[in-house]
């Protein structure tokens, strides 16, 4: 005979009105029922932030959720929920609750009725004394990885292996609370500042970026690549919407095994037109920047909390020029400039250090980078050619962002496209947009997993990317 506490609950999420809808005079057949579905039903299950709002203390209520851990003290037992915001305490207390506690295990999603009472020590200040109880699942196995613990402490390679349990863990679900947070703020940001959200395709004929690592494919027999950016997807919106962002996949076939390096990476990027400058792309992502960091301090610090992260400033970011800082670095650091005309990672590390111990700043703006190591879109300087009007935003020692302003002329993009030795091919409906106009205009490129990781100290971008993708890994 099944148990009681093993029963299933079946529930309705979505209200319906039923109605009689009577069969045609005359056929004989008889009445069906037709439903409508009018919206969300409010569920009797409540969450955390609803128990603690409502100041339901002392009163009996039903909550769900997955078992974290199961902590014995005797006759007691302390039953942890993991839920979408976080912890919740429940005690089993024999001879009050009304089902044995072998009936429990680790991993179980169970439904818990109970009283809520005020507990200092619990998470959240409260506690759940169960009375009764359903197992709504039950896992086939057991966890191959101890995520109750506070600290995952495995490797790396285990983490990524068992990716759908390791994430269980509080502190490495955390990551990607804030992760949510970054693109939240960078969206509604923009959205507040007129900006329009595009998504473009990733399959393509040509990318803007050129170079050997691409991701080639056969597309109905015709020759494809994954595109390395929406670079020219997002200019030519500019002349339809002047504003445009996208937070989209982007693709680099690089064969790098670092730690700083993926093969696919959420790219954050926006383009703006009728600037003045690219400082008005700087002053924009500073903006973005500081909206991000008071979202999360404001919304998220359940999450910076866990996760120890104290919020870097953003009050005023500095910038100078690419051949200035090198020149810098070089001389307070004695370390010889190797390559003038590109950062090193070592110099990017550099870079920052300088700019923390001479400026309290975590941010710096690199400008005005060699147009040989940018794209043939990047707008030169027009007091020295051999320079771009372009920037690289450097983050605790790790480039973040790239961007500047762009060429918005036809005749000024096709001959630095002939200088270079490019042909139109693949880029003819590109070329149109600015061959009918386009506005002066700019934009960039933020790595969303970089920011992530270097905003929470870590030293591996897996360490903040939901499921990697790099040189051996294609799963999970």
């Amino acid at each position: 005979m099944a148990e009681p506490w093993k029963g299933m609950i079946w529930s309705r999420k979505i209200a319906v009105v039923r109605k009689k809808v009577s069969g045609c005079a005359g056929t004989g057949k008889e009445n069906k029922i037709m439903e409508f579905v009018t919206g969300i039903k409010e569920k009797e299950t409540l969450e955390i932030s609803e128990l603690s709002v409502q100041r339901m203390a002392g009163q009996t209520v039903k909550v769900n959720g997955a078992i974290h851990t199961i902590r014995r003290m005797g006759n007691v037992a302390f039953v942890i929920l993991r839920k979408r915001e976080g912890l919740l305490q429940c005690v089993y207390e024999e001879g009050i609750t009304k089902f044995p506690l072998k009936a429990l295990k680790e991993a179980d999603a169970v439904e818990l009725t109970g009283i809520l009472t005020e507990a200092e020590k619990a998470p959240h200040g409260m506690e759940i004394r169960i009375l009764e109880g359903t197992v709504l699942s039950e896992p086939a196995e057991s966890m191959p990885l101890p995520i109750a613990k506070w600290k995952l402490n495995t490797s790396l390679e285990a983490k990524l292996n068992y990716r759908p349990i390791s994430l269980r863990n509080i502190r490495e679900r955390a990551k990607f609370r804030i992760q949510e947070g970054i693109v939240r703020g960078f969206r509604d940001f923009l959205y507040g500042q007129g900006f329009t959200e595009i998504h473009t395709p990733k399959i393509g004929a040509k990318s803007a970026e050129g170079g050997a690592n691409l991701f080639k494919l056969e597309y109905f027999h015709r020759p494809a690549i994954l595109q390395q950016s929406p670079q020219f997807y997002k200019q030519m919106m500019v002349g339809v919407f002047d504003r445009v962002f996208e937070t989209a996949p982007v693709f680099r076939a690089e064969k790098h095994n670092t730690k700083r390096h993926l093969n696919e990476y959420t790219s954050l990027d926006f383009e703006m037109g009728y600037i003045d400058g690219f400082e008005e792309i700087m002053g924009m992502e500073t903006g973005v920047l500081q909206y991000i960091m008071k979202l999360l301090e404001k919304e998220y610090g359940r999450e910076l909390e866990i996760l120890k992260i104290d919020l870097p400033r953003t009050d005023g970011i500095p910038e100078v020029r690419f051949d200035e800082i090198k020149r810098l670095v070089s001389e307070k650091y004695k370390r010889k400039i190797k390559n003038p005309f590109d950062l090193e990672p070592e110099e990017e590390l550099l870079i920052s250090r300088y700019a923390k111990e001479e400026w309290d700043a975590d941010f710096v703006f690199v400008t005005h980078y060699p147009s040989k190591k940018r794209p043939f879109y990047a707008m030169d300087d027009p007091k020295d050619p051999t320079y771009t009007l372009s920037f690289d935003l450097l983050f605790r020692g790790m480039e973040i962002t790239t961007g500047g302003q762009r060429i918005h002329e036809y005749k000024k993009l096709r001959e630095k496209m002939e200088a270079r030795g490019m042909t139109e091919e693949g880029m003819e409906q590109y070329l149109s947009a600015f061959r009918h106009g386009m506005p002066p205009h700019g934009g960039l490129g933020i790595g969303m997993e970089r920011l992530t990781m270097k905003l929470l100290l870590e030293d591996n971008v897996r360490e903040t990317t939901l499921f990697p993708r790099d040189l051996s890994r294609l799963e999970p």
